[in-house]
């Protein structure tokens, strides 16, 4: 576990040449150091107000580069430490110097993560808004960027907190039943206890739900379009992508690898994959090719099955669509006839490349198909984006089963109860307000140093 005693220092903004650079100090020492490498300074000067400063070496006094400090005292900053910020030249010689002399009068160099983590075991974030924030830094598409936001501005930590009290409340309606044992009409029975237990577990089971389609969000949804060689696959992906990736000819098999491209269809995350056409074929080179087609069409979240408009699927294509895994969704391809796009009669969605018609219908279609518990979910709704968050929300969720089952059983109530003393931990942990240090290390291990 990191040491809060010491004072941490790190550049808060990318490496490399640019024109600010950002180097962040915090802990109890942050006001020595401030003083120390910026001669005349006093050690709390006035907060939250931008400083024009020279930084110097404290050993020789050479100035190093001139700026603008910040001071944040206690628990007015981000790490709910003493901190400041010396926004300076974005060249990477003078970021190092400047971080030297922090480090010449007490700072240490900062492990990845350890601002936002202080800021965690300090109180000022719970582990939601920590994770939120790796969201934020790490996330590409709209979709996700909205809900991160959502998620730091405690969404999703409010409703845990909303389900963990009436957890209390179901505690409390079997304290009060173990108290009138013996009344012919007790204040509270157990026909009552068990309604509460079960919306309560109804809710967290719905909370749990959002969960595959919020770990895609945060991890883009694998989609992969597969068919028989020359049935317009790498023009499609192209389309999609919006600009020249794949090479396109007139040759059966010219994709010989995969593709892939990351791209946000309807706001949502998506690696998109190109793979060569499947065929039998005597080719060393293509049947790799094929081979590969396969190991992602394993993995797939989505299926684009593409063949011709107004060509029909023979019974070597229907047993590999039977054998997927994945969703399918068919595409009928080079659906243009003199630029009037005509509408496919089998189901599929029809799409021309020429055109440009019906790739609006198609990524709708895709992001109903692979996101389609998150499009019916309320906006107001939280949405749990990691598995660890669903791990937990299940357990809480199966614990009360087992309480629900328990008394049903006619287990003694004060036994059954146990039950929801485990499920409340386990909600706990959904926060970080029961936490295990491998869970943290894990969480901020994933952020740049200065973060």
């Amino acid at each position: 576990m990191p040491d809060l005693i010491d004072t941490i220092v790190a550049q808060a903004t990318p490496a490399g040449r640019g024109a600010i650079a950002v180097v962040r100090v915090s802990g109890p020492e942050a006001g020595r150091v401030a003083s120390g490498v910026v001669p005349g300074l006093s050690d709390d000067p006035e907060p939250r107000r931008v400083h024009l400063v020279t930084v110097g070496d404290p050993v020789t006094g050479e100035p190093i580069d001139r700026g603008l400090l910040t001071w944040f005292p206690g628990a007015a900053s981000y790490t709910g430490e003493d901190l400041f910020e010396f926004s300076g030249h974005g060249g990477g010689f003078t970021v190092r110097r400047v971080i030297e002399a922090c480090r010449a009068v007490g700072a240490r160099l900062a492990r990845p993560g350890e601002f936002t983590r202080r800021a965690y075991l300090n109180g000022k974030l719970d582990l939601v808004q920590a994770e939120a924030i790796a969201d934020l830094i790490d996330g590409t598409s709209p979709r996700l960027h909205r809900e991160a936001l959502r998620q730091l501005d405690r969404h999703l930590s409010r409703r845990v907190s909303e389900l963990r009290e009436g957890l209390v409340q179901v505690e409390a309606l079997l304290a009060h039943h173990i108290d009138f044992p013996e009344e012919d009409d007790p204040p509270v029975g157990v026909d009552r206890i068990e309604q509460a237990a079960r919306g309560l577990r109804s809710a967290l089971e719905a909370l749990a739900r959002t969960a595959p389609e919020g770990e895609r969000l945060r991890e883009g949804a694998l989609v992969v379009l597969a068919g028989r060689p020359n049935t317009g696959k790498s023009s499609l992906y192209n389309a999609l992508v919006g600009e020249e990736r794949a090479l396109v000819t007139e040759i059966a098999g010219t994709t010989r690898d995969a593709l892939e491209a990351d791209i946000a269809v309807e706001g949502y995350p998506v690696r998109l994959v190109d793979t060569a056409g499947l065929r039998s074929t005597d080719g060393v080179v293509e049947r790799l090719g094929i081979e590969v087609a396969r190991r992602f069409l394993e993995h797939a979240d989505l299926v684009l099955y593409c063949n011709p408009e107004g060509t029909r699927l023979n019974v070597e294509e229907r047993a590999w669509i039977d054998d997927l895994r994945a969703p399918v969704l068919r595409v009928a391809t080079m659906a243009d006839a003199g630029d009037v796009l005509r509408e496919s009669d089998d189901g599929a969605v029809s799409v021309s490349v020429v055109t440009g018609e019906g790739l609006g219908v198609l990524k709708r279609a895709v992001a109903d198909v692979i996101f389609g518990t998150l499009e019916a979910t309320p906006d107001d709704a939280p949405v749990l984006t990691r598995r660890r968050q669903a791990d937990a929300v299940l357990r809480a969720a199966g614990e009360i089963g087992a309480f629900e089952v328990a008394l049903r059983e006619g287990v003694p109530a004060e036994y059954a109860g146990a039950h929801l003393k485990s499920a409340a931990s386990a909600l706990e942990e959904v926060v970080g307000l029961v936490d295990t240090e491998d869970v943290l290390d894990r969480l901020f291990a994933q952020f740049c140093i200065g973060k």
